[in-house]
């Protein structure tokens, strides 16, 4: 829900938030192994963002894919990680003295930042029908995130519209050159491509918020809802595919403040989306909200 002043509040980086609510160490199914070791922290999380002011929170399943599972896990786990997450956000919300929405979270299949490692179209189409029909009796909306390649984030998108629900969709923009993806292919086309596709709104994640900042205005071009919720490492890319964000560096520079002075361009562009991905905590989306709300 907008507010008064057209903005909407996302809510962080719930992997990262864990990291630092957990005791165990981290694996490569990690917000999964969460979920189903200690899924306390998880409506924690979920809460700590909702108290500092978010009016949309995404469900902790991002690496339950199929692909994923197989790798890391067991495929078996897929149904109850999925349940629990919809369990999750819904506590974490549930005392929230404001309208919470909860968005359904579509991730990459196999890896974030990995072009090359996008499933061939069939698979795309239907591992992401399953992670709809997993989660849309539990949300109100969907949000594709982290896509790096555009036919991925069009697959997400057709998925996602069946279900009847919005749609947003979120591109991951090369650190360097936020016009265009990790993939090398143009932003404009990709975020065409997906609104042609039936996306009710765009968003850049998971960059470097001065990458984001360069995005919103070829997304300010596309005639829908947009914004943008960057994360805070100095190299996210580095990940490689199966590994674990232990080995990534957090920018200790990126305090809330600071944050929220990156946002404020997005927002002078005409963004209305905003709120933070990986290492991007709580006190950063309170932040947010003091200054814009």
């Amino acid at each position: 829900m907008a507010t008064g002043n057209g903005l909407t509040l996302l809510d962080g980086g719930m992997g990262q938030e864990l990291r630092k609510r957990s005791q165990q160490p981290a694996s490569a199914l990690w917000s999964a192994q969460v979920l189903l070791d200690e899924p306390h922290l998880v409506v924690a999380a979920h809460q700590a963002f909702v108290a500092a002011g978010a009016d949309v929170i995404t469900t902790s399943n991002y690496v339950a894919t199929p692909q994923r599972l197989a790798r890391d896990g067991d495929p078996q786990w897929f149904d109850s990680l999925h349940k629990a997450a919809l369990q999750a956000a819904h506590q974490g919300c549930a005392e929230s003295d404001h309208p919470v929405r909860i968005a359904g979270c579509l991730p990459p299949l196999v890896a974030s930042y990995h072009a090359d490692l996008v499933p061939d179209d069939a698979t795309c189409q239907r591992d992401y029908a399953r992670l709809v029909e997993a989660q849309a009796h539990g949300v109100d909306l969907f949000i594709a995130e982290t896509m790096s390649l555009t036919r991925e984030a069009v697959a997400a998108t057709r998925a996602a519209k069946q279900s009847g629900l919005p749609v947003w969709v979120a591109l991951t923009v090369d650190d360097h050159n936020g016009g265009q993806l990790r993939s090398g292919e143009s932003l404009a086309q990709a975020a065409q491509a997906v609104v042609d596709a039936g996306a009710h709104a765009l968003l850049v994640n998971c960059s470097a918020p001065e990458a984001v900042t360069t995005a919103m205005p070829i997304l300010a071009k596309l005639g829908v809802a947009y914004g943008g919720y960057a994360n805070g490492f100095e190299a996210a890319a580095d990940l490689k595919a199966g590994g674990t964000v232990d080995t990534l560096k957090a920018r200790e520079s990126l305090t809330p403040e600071r944050y929220a002075e990156h946002v404020a361009r997005w927002v002078a562009t005409g963004a209305t989306l905003i709120g933070g991905c990986c290492e991007i905590g709580p006190a950063h989306i309170a932040e947010l909200k003091r200054r814009f709300f």
